[in-house]
């Protein structure tokens, strides 16, 4: 089953946006390591409920706040969100030493990120 492991917010000027989010509710936000321009994103404390996230540049115009769901195959996950009638707006790309992501729109418009996670992903 696939549960929502993360959210990314897209953001046309990254400092203005990160003042908004740690002003408005608190949230830590440092730099990330690596060849990325991102952000992450701590909400709240490990062991309380929630999830964390992280800010990048945005890059596509369908980019606004995408939640992520982690699955097994982003190959079959896909297939079936065609099946189901929603579209593959982003194919699959690769965070190195993470995973592989693509983003869709369900049936009704909204976005919804998909990542495969794997270590060796880009290596």
């Amino acid at each position: 089953m696939g549960r929502v492991i993360h959210f990314d917010i897209a953001a046309d000027n990254i400092e203005r946006a990160i003042g908004f989010y740690e002003n408005v509710f608190g949230w830590e936000i440092t730099k990330a390591g690596g060849p990325l321009e991102y952000w992450l994103i701590s909400t709240g404390a490990d062991e309380a409920p929630g999830i964390d996230g992280g800010i990048a540049p945005r890059a596509a115009t369908w980019q606004r706040i995408t939640c992520f769901v982690d699955v097994d195959s982003l190959a079959a996950t896909l297939a079936k969100v065609r099946k189901q009638g929603g579209k593959i707006i982003q194919p699959k790309s690769v965070i190195p030493g993470e995973g592989y992501i693509a983003a869709c729109e369900d049936t009704e418009g909204n976005v919804i990120g998909i990542m495969q996670r794997s270590e060796t992903a880009g290596f």
